[in-house]
């Protein structure tokens, strides 16, 4: 029987310049069981994520138009973003240039070619360590563990349907099936109560569901 791990349901952003790469990584992702979206560049990335957080950022060094180092300082200058963990890939394995991937914001710098296994112990090792922060941080106090979001937030009945899904820890193609809709509309209606709530990403979204008795 399948023990439950960090792999479902989690969101992870890929961007590579390299197609090649972006399949079989995607792939190889998607078959563990992690939801998987793609960017080509810092730059276009930095356009998901102001629709879309994941829990996980995987990202090449070298890219046309914005590099990793670049999208990666600008990740974590954003409170949005600031807490969601990098990983770096990258051909340069010298130490000098892991030193310098990681004094530039990632939390994991590894050398192509890579082993796909390492790539998801990886993966799951930095959203394990996540949840422990997480975890911590809600444990500063009564007030200060409660998620906060502003006063006059309304959804719609059918974000209210997609957001009891959430805390339930169905995924997006799961919650789709349930209401007989595309996948790209419930990512739709996620994204839209996250805007709405000021919250960084779906784990929170199903915390303060549940907080408030909607699921």
């Amino acid at each position: 029987m399948k023990e439950p791990s960090m792999k479902d349901h989690k969101r992870l952003l890929l961007i590579d310049d390299d197609p090649n790469l972006i399949l079989l990584v995607k792939d190889y992702l998607e078959f563990r069981g992690y939801e998987v979206i793609t960017g080509e560049n810092g730059r276009e990335a930095l356009e998901i994520l102001e629709q879309d957080i994941p829990d996980m950022i995987i990202c090449d060094v070298m890219m046309p138009e914005m590099d990793g180092y670049t999208f990666v300082e600008q990740v974590r200058q954003n409170e949005r973003t600031s807490w969601i963990p990098v990983l770096f890939l990258s051909a340069k394995g010298q130490s000098a240039d892991r030193v310098k991937g990681l004094n530039k914001g990632a939390d994991v710098y590894m050398v192509k070619p890579f082993e796909p296994e390492e790539l998801v112990a990886q993966v799951e090792s930095s959203l394990k360590q996540t949840i422990r922060w997480k975890e911590h941080q809600a444990k500063g106090g009564e007030n200060g563990s409660r998620i906060q979001v502003p006063f006059d937030v309304q959804l719609t009945p059918t974000e209210l349907k997609v957001v009891q899904f959430v805390a339930r820890g169905l995924a997006n193609r799961e919650i789709a099936e349930e209401l007989n809709v595309s996948q790209r509309t419930v990512e739709s209606h996620v994204s839209n109560m996250l805007g709405k709530t000021n919250l960084h990403n779906r784990t929170e979204l199903a915390r303060w569901a549940i907080e408030n008795q909607m699921a």
